[in-house]
């Protein structure tokens, strides 16, 4: 399964017109996404038939949120999923850096039946295993992660040791850094099938369609 972060409407469907399985729609690629516009989701939905998950965070930064940006998430989650989103990409964290599980769980009530994928703040906590178990117990569906490194061919041991352990539970979105050149790699290493790009060529700036096509025939 191969996964396109899209940042913008033009990668969106250069990414949805492609061979990727599905995108995540965020904004604000120096941010590491945030909350896209409503309307350009609609568009997408309303011209495609690929799955479309929706990221949902309010700000960039570190991903514990006031009150009023955990409200704003939860407005967000009712107006997409009304909208037809085709899965969630959110992860709030406590002051510690650990899973809010109050918090997350609101949100995975509020989304019902609709997918969730906890994104790469799982990286920031201090226990995978310890995260990852918690993950599974408030219901999430996939984990999106590089292995708590930087990116995904830093932490492929930790990857390994997640999917091997844990992908009968919870599907393991290999991401952070994946490219053509390495997604092979990460693939043999790894044991992993998910994975997550944004197919974003060096000095370049939306997703390239070549990119996508070599990812997906070399993760197939």
């Amino acid at each position: 399964m191969l996964e396109i972060a899209c940042f913008e409407l033009t990668s969106a469907e250069t990414a949805l017109k492609s061979v990727a399985d599905r995108i995540e729609f965020c904004a604000n690629h120096d941010l590491g996404g945030t909350t896209p516009n409503f309307y350009e989701f609609l568009h997408l939905k309303r011209h495609y038939a690929k799955p479309v998950y929706v990221m949902i965070r309010p700000e960039g930064g570190p991903f514990f949120y006031s009150d009023e940006e955990f409200l704003a998430m939860k407005n967000s989650i009712i107006a997409f999923k009304e909208g037809g989103a085709d899965g969630f990409v959110f992860g709030i964290l406590d002051p510690h850096n650990e899973i809010d599980k109050e918090k997350n769980t609101e949100l995975i009530e509020l989304a019902g039946d609709v997918p969730c994928t906890f994104h790469r703040a799982f990286d920031r906590t201090k226990d995978l295993e310890k995260s990852i178990k918690t993950l599974i117990e408030l219901g999430f569906s996939t984990v999106l992660t590089s292995g708590g490194k930087p990116n995904a061919m830093e932490g492929r041991e930790k990857l390994k040791e997640l999917i091997d352990g844990y992908s009968h539970k919870i599907n393991i979105l290999i991401g952070g850094g994946v490219r053509s050149e390495n997604i092979a790699e990460l693939k043999s290493f790894t044991g992993g099938t998910f994975f997550h790009s944004s197919a974003i060529m060096k000095y370049d700036t939306f997703a390239d369609d070549g990119e996508i096509k070599k990812l997906k025939q070399l993760s197939s």
